[in-house]
């Protein structure tokens, strides 16, 4: 039979093949050398949840309306002041007597008991970790700020609620993440307060106090609000993460949390960051540190489990504006991932937009770019970071903008956009070559294009990614030596179809379209498959 002949026979038959088909667990026996050297690596990367999780970011503050405002009305007392769960955060000015600006202090009233009552949509939603803003008690509503880290705000609740919130999560096989900041505290802090007023006070040695720079201490950033820790007190250190009281360890092991994500971690160094991390581990092994880390992600790994991969970030939102051409940002994700170790990035969240930065639908506004964005951050090595309410297309600019309260009006009516996100959640979590799988960018012209896939055949994804106005033809070479002959592609996220020959992939992509490419590997009408002795 002829070559053509066997092309249109192969691709008519299996492209029948249309309804989805559950693998059976592959014959291990059929594994290559190559499969048996990767195989312990895949393993010990499918059993450590820290990989390709999906993380949800909570301001505790903005996120469920408070059940009893009286007496939320009660603890936000002047200069502070309430706010409306309708009304929408604006920038303010800054208040001399308080040394913040006045929107640092309005609050909505949002708790940790509200949270909990929350944790249903959060499942449905397909969460596995829940990451909350800072806690502390503190002056400010992003809590920045802390005045005591072994308390809990008030506003927010106690240290007891903390352990039911984790109790419930872990009820729900989820997890929690709290914000650790500690590298400064907050002025009015009664430690920092006694520090700077009493020269013999205990805590004078735990700023960094600066007498002649007309300010009497170092503030982080020069912000008055913020006196930087001295870190290089051993006191300091036991305060913070060495001994069992600490604050890292305590919440690790008493309130049972299962990680820490680091603020400003840049500024704490490799030295800190390793021992904190070490501490945490020892306090809860298998627990996370997460550093807020916006250098190239380089070496951050191991002094933290991994960073949030702000690199990573820049490079697709100046794909996506259309400032980087789609085969220079694939070159600069791969340079990331040789530089920094997949394995490090895997546990790296990608994050999109925060409480630091605008939300997504302001920075991109158009649909297909913020879907490209959210297929791209779902289908490249990392954990996927989403900041509340984005899900459902809340907008907000700068700050304070961008930390608006939570528009469960929107939920009600299930709107396309947060269904979509539910189906992505849904593709990443039955697809492990996306939550743990190597990675391979795609040689292509065009297009920002790459694979992931494990040791099994069936679980290769190919992405292909067209930024651009118009549509693109590409030929591209596919990166897998399992990709039999004639191997039909189907797109998750549409109908559309393509078909490997001789290894590679020619492909038409629409104007700003993203295709996530499966190989489908079930046998024909008659039984014939080409896989029945591909692992």
């Amino acid at each position: 039979m002829s070559r053509l002949a066997t092309i249109l026979i192969l691709t008519g038959v299996l492209l029948l093949m249309t309804q989805p088909v559950v693998a059976a667990e592959p014959d291990r026996g059929l594994m290559n050398q190559f499969d048996v050297a990767r195989d312990g690596t895949l393993r010990e990367r499918a059993a450590d949840w820290r990989n390709g999780a999906i993380v949800y970011q909570v301001l505790v503050d903005r996120f469920a309306p408070p059940a009893d405002r009286k007496a939320k009305e009660r603890i936000y007392r002047a200069p502070r002041a309430l706010k409306k769960w309708d009304e929408v955060p604006c920038a303010g000015k800054f208040r001399e007597d308080a040394q913040v600006w006045s929107h640092e202090i309005e609050f909505w009233g949002g708790d940790l008991a509200g949270l909990r009552g929350k944790l249903d949509y959060l499942q449905n939603l397909g969460v596995e970790v829940v990451y909350l803003n800072p806690i502390f008690e503190s002056f400010t509503n992003h809590k920045y700020d802390a005045w005591d880290y072994h308390k809990v705000d008030p506003g927010f609740g106690t240290r007891e609620d903390l352990g039911r919130l984790a109790a419930d999560l872990h009820g729900r096989g989820m997890r929690l993440v709290l914000d650790g900041v500690f590298n400064h505290m907050g002025r009015q802090s009664p430690m920092f307060q006694d520090a700077l007023k009493n020269p013999h006070s205990r805590w004078r040695d735990f700023f960094q106090m600066a007498p002649g720079n007309g300010r009497g201490y170092v503030g982080w950033l020069d912000v008055p609000n913020l006196p930087e820790l001295r870190l290089e007190n051993p006191e300091v250190q036991d305060y913070l993460y060495r001994r069992e009281d600490s604050v890292v360890q305590s919440y690790l092991r008493r309130e049972g949390i299962d990680g820490w994500r680091l603020d400003v971690a840049f500024d704490l160094g490799f030295r800190f960051l390793a021992d904190l991390t070490q501490a945490a581990h020892a306090a809860r092994p298998g627990s996370v540190v997460i550093g807020e880390i916006w250098n190239y992600p380089e070496e951050w790994h191991p002094a933290v489990d991994a960073v949030m991969n702000m690199h990573g970030r820049k490079i697709l939102l100046q794909m996506l504006e259309g400032k980087l051409e789609p085969g220079l940002a694939a070159d600069m994700w791969e340079a990331m991932v040789q530089d920094a170790g997949l394995d490090h990035l895997l546990k790296a969240w990608l994050v999109l937009d925060n409480h630091d930065t605008p939300r997504l639908a302001t920075m991109l506004p158009a649909d297909w770019q913020q879907r490209m964005g959210r297929v791209l951050q779902f289908t490249l090595p990392g954990s996927v970071c989403l900041y509340y309410g984005s899900e459902l297309g809340m907008t907000g600019g700068q700050d304070p903008e961008m930390r608006a309260p939570m528009r469960w009006d929107l939920v009600a009516d299930d709107p396309p956009l947060l269904r979509f996100h539910r189906d992505l959640i849904a593709l990443r979590k039955r697809e492990p070559a996306l939550r743990y799988g190597e990675f391979r960018k795609l040689l292509s012209a065009k297009t920002f294009a790459f694979l992931r896939r494990t040791n099994v055949a069936a679980e290769t994804v190919v992405v292909v990614a067209n930024p651009g106005p118009r549509a693109v033809k590409e030929f591209i070479q596919v990166r897998d030596s399992k990709m039999m002959d004639v191997t039909p592609l189907r797109d998750q996220l549409s109908d559309l179809q393509a078909t490997v020959f001789s290894g590679c992939l020619e492909v038409t992509v629409p104007a700003h379209t993203v295709l996530v490419l499966k190989p489908v590997t079930g046998s024909s009408p008659k039984g014939y498959n080409r896989y029945d002795r591909i692992y």
